[in-house]
């Protein structure tokens, strides 16, 4: 697979999860274990480009895919914005919320339709509460995450 613009060769047993080939065998250790279920995102990574949770993710399904953690992701305007808004406090979910943002936008833009705006083009802030929903922070920073993502969104 090719890892944040490296080809990286990886013999896996089937069942090892996305999250764990990247922490445990490739010492890629942005994406965290959160939950281990799917339901805090903080392992989200893109994989060419859509957002994913890795830890529900088998590293076999990616075989032939682009997979892009925290470290892959160029200096993005993003990483500024929750700096400037205070959108982490530990910073453990972080990373996750970088990414799935980074690839929420691109589904905006795109035109994809979220439960709230059912195709509305405006990008409001219940809107991003919403596509953001899949990634818990148990610090709280949610305003500031908000607020970083409204001002990149323009």
């Amino acid at each position: 697979m090719r890892v944040n613009g490296a080809d990286e060769k990886l013999d896996v047993e089937p069942w090892v999860s996305l999250l764990d080939a990247l922490r445990e065998r490739m010492g890629v250790t942005g994406p965290k274990k959160g939950c281990d279920q799917g339901a805090c995102g903080a392992c989200t990574v893109l994989a060419d480009g859509v957002r994913i949770n890795a830890c529900l993710a088998l590293a076999v399904q990616y075989a032939d895919k682009e997979i892009t953690t925290i470290e892959g992701v160029a200096p993005h305007p993003l990483q500024e914005a929750f700096i400037r808004h205070d959108g982490f406090q530990c910073g453990y979910c972080t990373s996750g919320q970088i990414c799935s943002a980074i690839a929420m936008l691109d589904e905006h833009a795109a035109g994809m339709p979220s439960a709230v705006s059912q195709g509305d083009p405006e990008l409001t802030e219940a809107e991003i509460r919403e596509r953001m929903s899949g990634n818990l922070c148990r610090c709280g920073a949610y305003n500031g995450i908000v607020d970083a993502i409204k001002e990149v969104a323009g």
